[in-house]
């Protein structure tokens, strides 16, 4: 990792910068892959699914068969584990329901609002070097809990036309409605146009790498809401002296491995815990299933050195980092201070892991500094509020006269004219 101390503010702009190719430097690909799909359909999703992930598949869609499969592949331990991420999920999404709101804000004018559930939503999990089924929680649970009438879960398939097991049991577990064997930027292209047998969606959710979240982006030109920017896996650990360094080198491997455009930095105001981790970081890292991986990726992440809290929160507010860990001696200045951020993680007892899995919140979060202005996925994502207003005579007596005279300040005669009328038949 690199290490870089007291960095001025001058320079922050460039040694926060995500290791992510430009979107023009894939939008020519993911544009030619719309276009096809989008022409002709499932012989373009084939098609593609032949050249990026070598398999020729006669079928799109998981089977019967393939559901009672995999159920019997899943290990009963695995089974227990995700049905307890599952009961977890299912709690901190579903206390997210919200009550009608109803006022009347002026005599005889009832203004309220009501959510209605997105009828038909996309939900891509990612396959190849992790198939991420823990995705599938995540993403499937809310989407139930909201009343998705449709929830087509996207996956690609390995080079023998199989999805993961345990992607399909979660699927099956969650409610979800169909599951299709496609991937990458094809995926998102079949789920935004529709094909001859790959439903249209409404909203699509989900991570996915570089050209995932371009194909997303280029979605929404086509109608289709996605539910973030959400590229390469990225976490920040804030430390001083107080914080375990064997933990904060685990957590910051831990998203290295994710993929070798992750990027991880450790911001602290001690030197000490920045050596400790760092020779932390070189001791797991061999141990590493996933080496090769993580160690690109370290590659790209940054050990920084501040000398005050108050430097490190501001550094962190414009890095805007997906997942925040905080393990210092002051984590309340750092938890009500924290402005962008996806996902907080407090304490040295509070591993990034346990967010991705089984505590309970999502991992569906905007990365890439989108922190600034989005959320992570959560129940309102699956949902759209609906204004609703019922106006009495007594209530248009009340506004009327006001709504006249904001129209005509306007010039717009006919909006003025639609109340004057009402107003005239009720002298």
């Amino acid at each position: 990792m690199n290490t870089i101390i007291n960095p001025p503010k001058t320079d922050w702009l460039k040694i926060l910068q995500r290791p992510t190719q430009t979107v023009e430097a894939i939008e020519e690909t993911v544009n030619a892959i719309f276009d096809d799909v989008k022409l002709n359909g499932n012989d373009a999703v084939k098609r593609y699914t032949s050249i990026f992930d070598g398999v020729a598949l006669n079928d799109l869609f998981v089977s019967n068969e393939e559901v009672i499969e995999a159920e019997k592949l899943v290990s009963n331990d695995l089974k227990a584990a995700i049905q307890l991420s599952k009961e977890n999920i299912f709690k901190f999404h579903n206390a997210q329901k919200t009550k009608k709101v109803l006022i009347e804000t002026t005599e005889g004018v009832a203004c309220w609002q009501e959510k209605r559930s997105i009828q038909k939503v996309g939900l891509y999990i990612p396959g190849g070097t992790a198939p991420l089924f823990s995705s599938v929680l995540m993403l499937a649970i809310p989407a139930k809990i909201a009343g998705c009438r449709e929830i087509i879960l996207a996956t690609p398939p390995n080079k023998k036309g199989k999805i993961n097991p345990a992607i399909i049991y979660a699927a099956q577990q969650c409610g979800v409605t169909k599951i299709i064997k496609v991937g990458g930027i094809q995926a998102i292209a079949g789920l935004t146009f529709g094909t001859e047998t790959i439903p249209k969606v409404y909203k699509i959710f989900g991570p996915g790498n570089q050209y995932v979240t371009v194909a997303k982006q280029l979605a929404t030109k086509y109608g289709v809401a996605i539910d973030m920017p959400a590229g390469p896996s990225e976490l920040l650990v804030v430390a001083d002296e107080t914080a375990d360094a064997s933990f904060v080198a685990s957590d910051l491997l831990s998203q290295a491995e994710h993929g070798t455009d992750s990027q991880v930095i450790l911001v602290a105001n001690s030197m000490q815990i920045l050596n400790e981790v760092a020779v932390e970081i070189e001791k797991q890292i061999e141990n590493l299933s996933r080496k090769k991986i993580a160690s690109k990726a370290i590659e790209n992440s940054k050990l920084i050195y501040v000398e005050t809290k108050e430097i490190a929160l501001e550094l962190i507010n414009e890095y805007g980092p997906e997942h925040f860990i905080v393990c210092t001696n002051d984590n309340d200045f750092y938890v009500s201070g924290i402005e962008n951020a996806g996902s907080v993680f407090i304490g040295n007892y509070t591993p990034e892991s346990a967010g991705d899995y089984a505590s309970g919140t999502n991992h569906t979060l905007p990365t890439n500094g989108y922190t600034k202005a989005y959320s992570g996925v959560n129940l309102d994502s699956f949902l759209k509020a609906i204004s609703f207003q019922k106006i009495s005579k007594k209530g248009i007596k009340n506004i009327g006269s006001a709504i006249e005279i904001l129209a005509e300040a306007e010039g717009l005669d006919a909006h003025k004219n639609a109340v004057t009328l009402r107003l005239k038949s009720l002298e």
